[in-house]
Formats: structure tokens, C-alpha cells, sequence
């Protein structure tokens, strides 16, 4: 009844005022106003919580523009509104409030106007929302875009059909009902989608009122721009003097593209429309190029090696004049990303996850000096100047993105955006703790361990072990709207989630470990965590369970058929349950070849084959706990005939197991009432196998 009641209360609350704003008549999703009772989070509520992004600087360095979505459960999707607040944090406002989101917002003629997308179209308006007007007609669709210095072209992002997959019409002329799809390399599906088109810059004049004269910067060029998955407009950049656009591009396609991460970063001459390659012999991924404000250096993020997407990324610049090419962060151990240059072109901005946080640091550019800006239980997310201060969002484990002011030399922050407060004052957060683990190597290791609201030590708590994903990356102070472990703290679980081998943060070399060593020192490091952890005098060591998600599910399978009854429950959501069977129907090749050594029939290979011999599936005979199996079914980074084979094996053993298959859903879940069946699901699962 409690569940149903709060649904309720979101269909209501969704139909925000939009105060000032731009109005419409149609019905609008705007901010959930909620009464938490009891104080404690569960999943209606998390999936309430407004989401931030994207903020942007006004010319003048006064006020920042950024975006809001707002989830409903009920209609199951979001909407996303335009706000605007100043730097010291007054005259917080919403702009927009139209029941079609808009994204991608930008300043331009200097402060008094502001470009955005809604509906794949660009449009503009006055800076206080009024007057907003189409200005982009392109059949192809728009996907992002930004403005020449001088705001009389725009780059934009569309997609082309360009695609390596045929139709039988293509064949037979004679045959055009029929259905089906002809491949003949790979590399013909990619994350969540069949690869049937792919995303290219383009240039158009702009004249105030319309787009006119576009053109392709990869005309005829099979490439894709920016680089699939997740690269944006971060990944292409406008000079100071408007004449060179820098874009990182793979010019590979099928076999080649999927064995390789060789991205570089070019240089195209808009009057010759060429392109120069100024990273040629940098062989990893060379992305997000940056020209500094002076027009005398460009700055990127590099990795070393082809084929490594977890190598360490590094920042270079290059001096334009000379091509005297810089590695600036070579006095730090530690990934960089999420970089702005100073005014002054002397430094950069940047973001590192060191030691389970994410901060911001500054590196300067003549010296290599770094120095940490900001400090604390948190993660920031990159930043943009805004006159003497820095912008940035921040979460934590106890807390959403909000927006902050920094100041440069302090690293104090203010809160600027309050989005959430009305939400988070009536939730009681457990205590998270930082605590420091000897391995069975005679090494230190951090694990963050999560209390339960209310917390008493003089109770026995059941207790879950979190298994990371990526294999590779931070273990951070991250918010997650899945994997949430104030979420699972509320539902009364200790929650241990250790930094193991192959997390960043801690050094390349404690992040490299884990390749070729799948099933070897990570897992003994996740044994180190939940055994100590069992020794608490609140911890009932009859009630462990483990969880996980991608590597955290092959974790998960691998864990149980090597733990030793230890565990009474498991969860794997989009795990790798076959690593051979995963190396030949994975679409990235690169990852499943570096890491796990090599491939299958390398048979003279030792560290392929003492990866492939500690897959999962290969344990099956020993598993005898319950197993909860989930998966998206567009995920085809791990496609969902893995968790089938772990779900099929759990049965055909006898051992209690049950699988959710989304339909509609990838790698994540990310529809808000699929988001809260998971979640039920997964307490469900929980509750009846170790409460």
C-alpha cells in the first residue's frame, strides 16, 4: 500500500508550476514534492531525485546555465528543463518548462541569447526563456552542437547512413519483403544498437535566423565522429580564430576497428577542408581535444597502447607553432580526465579519482607542477571557470549531484543548486566509513564500508559483498541510481565494497594487475573484505551475500563456485558468466583480447588459457547457493545468452535460481518503472535468502 501511495504522490507532484518560465498547455513533467514519513530511502524515492548536468559559464562569468530532468514513474520517462542561477548563489530560476526536454544549452551573443536542442532541431532564445525560436531544419537529425568563436558557423553532430550491415533488396532487386540482415566482418552492432548508421560532424554558416551552406567534415569518409559509445561533443573543438576545427576520430572500420582503441586527433584546415594527423605513432586512445584561449596549444587525453582501454590516461599539449609535443601529467601515477584551460593558457583544470575520491587539480603547463583543489568524502565532476571561482557538480554515496561554487586557492565550496534538499532533509543517510585491509599479498587495500540509518551495533545485520564492474576504473564516492548503497544500507544490510586489484585510483600498476588474472588476486582480495567484515560482532557470517554488475557478475558467478559456503545469496546483473564463449559474440574485440591475454584457440598462450580456464561456467559443479540472474536484452557488450547460460546451469544443478530479462533495457536499466522492478526484484531476492 506505502508503494502504490507514493506513485501516487509523484503523479500529482509531477505537474510542477513553472513559475516564470516558458509555458505550455500541454501537461508537464516537472519536480517530485514528496513527504518521506519514515526517513528512510527506497526505490520510489530514489527514483525521484532530479538529475543535474551540464553546466555552462555566461560570457560575463556571472551566472550558469545548466540542466535539470525530472523523472515521473508513472508516465515512465523524464523531462528535462533549463535553469539558471548566478555564482554566488542568488537568483536561482527555471528558464523553460515545455513537456519536451532541451539539451545541450549554450551561451551566445555574449550572454544575451541562449542555443539549444529540443526535438533533434536547434533553437535560441533570450536568456530569460522568452522567445524561443527554431533555427535548424535538418532532416538528419541533430544530436549536439557548438558555436565558432565568432558565432557565425555551428559544428554539429548527425548521424549518416553509412553502415556495414546489407539488405537482401541490395542483393536481389527482386526480393523486397524480404528480411534479414548481411554481414561480412564484425564490428556490425555496438553497446545497444545494430550499426546502421554513424554519427559525423558537419559545418553550417549561421546568420542569426537560419543554418545554411553544410557540409561534412567526413564526407564519403566510413568513419564514425565522435568515437561510439560515449563520446560527444567533448570530442570535437573550434580554434581561437574560428579557422581549424580538432576532432578525434578512429579511421578504422570492421575487424580493425573492433581490435583497436588508435584514435587520434586531427587538425581540419576549413578553408582546404583537410585534415592533418597530429598524434600519427600515439597508438592507444587520443581524445577530447582542447585548444587553449590564446590559440598557442592544444590539449588532449592520451593512452599509450592500442587495444588497452584501461590503460592510464594521460594529458599532453602540443605547441602549434613548433609541434613540440608535451606529456603534462608525467609526474602523476593516477588517470586525468575532464580538463579546461585557464584564461590565461598557463594551466589546466582537471579531474583524478585517487584513493577511492574524485577531485579537482590543476596542472601548469611549464612546470608539470599538479596540485589537489578540492578535498573531502566526494566526487567532483569536471569543471568550468566562472571568473575567479570554479563550477562543478558533486555527489557522494549519501547524496545526488548538486552544484557547487570552489574557490580556486581554497578548494571551499558552495552549494549553488538545492535541487534535491526538499528530498535529501528527510532521509536518514547511513554512516560511511573508510577502512584499510591487509591482502593476502601483504598489501593495503581501501573498502568502504556502509551502515544501515539507525544503525546498533549490539544487532546482527546480514551483510553484502559488492563486486565492481568494469573490470577496470574507480571504486569512488559515486552516486549511483542502481547500484546504490545508502539504498541497500536502508533496506538494514551492511554493505563492503573494496577497492580489489584492477580499480583506479590506487596506481597503474594495482589497476593493471587484473588483466590476464581473472579469477586470481581480485578475488582474493573480495575474500579478504567479506572475511573481515564477518568478524564484526554485527555481522551475522550465516547471512553474506554477494552482488554485482558486468565484471561485478562474472565476479559473482566465479564467487560462486570458489567460496567455500561463505555466501547464502547472489545477484548478477549483465555478468560474463563464459569468457570464451563472451570472446567471440562481444563487439568491442580489443577489451576481451587484452584482458583476457588473448583468445580462446591460443592455445600456447599461458595467460589466455589461465583466463579461459578460470571462467565461470567452468565451476558450475560446485555451485550450491541461490542465484538471482538479470539482464537487458539490447545489452551486446555482455549479451544477455550469458546470464541464460548461468540461469540454465543454476537450474540443471537443482539450486534455487531465477532470471529478469528487460526487453527494452542495455548494459543499464534505465526506465524509472523498470528501475523500481529491479529494485524490488532484488530485495525480494535478498530478503528471502539471508533474512
Amino acid at each position: 500500500m506505502k508503494k502504490h501511495f507514493i506513485l501516487l504522490m509523484l503523479a500529482t507532484a509531477a505537474l510542477s508550476a513553472c513559475n516564470n518560465a516558458q509555458q505550455t498547455p500541454e501537461t508537464i513533467i516537472g519536480r517530485n514534492e514528496l513527504k518521506i514519513t519514515d526517513g528512510i530511502l527506497n526505490a520510489d524515492i530514489l527514483n525521484s531525485f532530479a538529475r543535474l548536468s551540464d553546466p555552462q559559464v555566461s560570457p560575463d562569468g556571472n551566472t550558469i546555465l545548466y540542466g535539470v530532468s525530472y523523472p515521473n514513474i508513472v508516465e515512465n520517462k523524464s523531462n528535462r528543463e533549463l535553469f539558471v542561477v548566478n555564482v554566488d548563489g542568488t537568483n536561482r530560476k527555471q528558464i523553460t518548462c515545455t513537456p519536451k526536454s532541451e539539451h545541450n544549452a549554450r551561451w551566445i551573443a555574449d550572454g544575451k541569447t541562449i542555443a539549444y536542442l529540443t526535438g533533434g532541431q536547434i533553437w535560441i532564445m533570450n536568456a530569460d526563456g522568452s522567445a524561443p525560436k527554431q533555427i535548424s531544419n535538418y532532416e538528419g537529425g541533430i544530436s549536439e552542437f557548438t558555436f565558432s568563436p565568432d558565432e557565425q558557423k555551428i559544428l554539429f553532430v548527425s548521424n549518416v547512413d553509412i553502415s556495414p550491415i546489407k539488405k537482401p533488396v541490395e542483393i536481389y532487386s527482386d526480393l523486397p519483403k524480404a528480411n534479414a540482415r548481411i554481414v561480412d566482418d564484425i564490428m556490425y552492432r555496438h553497446w545497444d544498437e545494430w550499426v546502421e548508421s554513424t554519427p559525423h560532424p558537419f559545418v553550417a554558416d549561421f546568420d542569426g535566423n537560419k543554418l545554411s551552406n553544410i557540409f561534412d567534415i567526413l564526407e564519403g569518409e566510413p568513419f564514425e565522429c565522435p568515437t561510439r559509445p560515449f563520446g560527444g561533443i567533448e570530442q570535437l573543438d573550434w580554434s581561437p580564430d574560428g579557422k581549424t576545427i580538432a576532432y578525434a576520430c578512429r579511421k578504422k572500420v570492421g575487424s580493425d576497428y573492433a581490435f583497436s582503441t588508435n584514435t587520434d586527433i586531427y587538425l581540419f584546415d576549413l578553408a582546404t577542408r583537410t585534415s592533418k594527423n597530429i598524434t600519427e605513432g600515439m597508438m592507444g586512445y587520443d581524445t577530447e581535444p582542447q585548444f587553449s584561449p590564446d590559440g598557442q596549444w592544444i590539449a588532449w587525453a592520451s593512452m599509450e597502447r592500442d587495444g588497452y582501454e584501461a590503460d592510464l590516461n594521460r594529458f599532453f599539449v602540443m605547441n602549434l607553432t613548433t609541434n613540440e609535443k608535451i606529456y603534462l601529467t608525467e609526474k602523476f601515477d593516477e588517470d586525468v580526465a575532464g580538463f579546461v584551460w585557464t584564461p590565461d593558457s598557463e594551466m589546466l583544470y582537471m579531474l583524478a579519482s585517487v584513493r577511492g575520491t574524485t577531485h579537482i587539480y590543476e596542472v601548469t603547463v611549464a612546470n608539470k607542477n599538479i596540485r589537489q583543489i578540492t578535498t573531502g568524502m566526494f566526487d567532483f565532476n569536471p569543471p568550468v571557470i566562472a571568473g575567479d571561482k570554479l563550477v562543478a557538480m558533486r555527489h557522494s554515496m549519501s547524496q545526488p549531484d548538486e552544484l557547487y561554487a570552489i574557490d580556486k586557492t581554497t578548494g571551499e565550496t558552495t552549494e549553488l543548486s538545492f535541487e534535491n534538499k526538499h528530498l535529501l532533509d528527510q532521509i536518514q543517510m547511513g554512516r560511511v566509513e573508510e577502512r584499510w585491509l591487509k591482502t593476502t599479498d601483504n598489501k593495503q587495500m581501501l573498502a568502504w564500508v556502509i551502515y544501515p540509518p539507525n544503525f546498533d551495533p549490539n544487532k546482527k545485520y546480514p551483510a553484502l559483498l559488492y563486486c565492481n564492474g568494469g573490470p577496470q576504473g574507480p571504486l569512488s564516492q559515486f552516486w549511483s541510481y542502481r547500484w546504490n548503497f545508502q539504498l541497500m544500507a536502508a533496506n538494514d544490510y551492511i554493505v563492503i565494497a573494496p577497492n580489489r586489484r584492477g580499480v583506479t585510483g590506487f596506481g597503474q600498476e594495482w589497476c593493471e594487475q587484473i588483466s590476464g588474472d581473472y579469477g586470481g588476486q581480485n578475488m582474493r582480495d573480495y575474500f579478504t573484505a567479506i572475511d573481515n567484515l564477518a568478524k564484526d560482532s554485527f555481522v551475522d557470517e550465516n547471512r553474506l551475500g554477494a552482488v554485482g554488475a558486468s565484471y561485478g557478475g562474472f565476479s559473482v558467478y566465479w564467487l560462486a563456485g570458489n567460496h567455500n559456503k561463505r555466501f547464502k545469496a547472489f545477484i548478477a546483473h549483465a555478468g560474463i558468466f563464459n569468457t570464451e564463449q563472451l570472446a567471440m559474440t562481444t563487439e568491442e574485440m580489443f577489451f576481451v583480447n587484452f584482458d583476457n591475454g588473448g583468445l580462446p584457440w591460443e592455445k600456447d598462450n599461458k595467460t589466455a588459457m589461465r583466463t579461459y580456464s578460470n571462467s565461470p561456467h567452468k565451476f558450475v559443479d560446485k555451485w550450491d547457493t541461490p542465484l538471482l540472474v538479470i539482464h537487458g536484452e539490447l545489452d551486446y557488450r555482455i549479451p544477455w545468452e550469458q546470464g541464460m547460460g548461468a540461469f540454465n546451469a543454476a537450474r540443471m544443478r537443482g539450486i534455487p535460481a531465477k532470471m529478469v530479462l528487460f526487453p527494452e533495457e542495455n548494459h543499464w536499466i534505465l526506465q524509472p518503472q523498470n528501475n523500481i522492478f529491479w529494485h524490488r526484484t532484488f530485495y525480494d531476492w535478498l530478503d528471502t535468502w539471508l533474512k
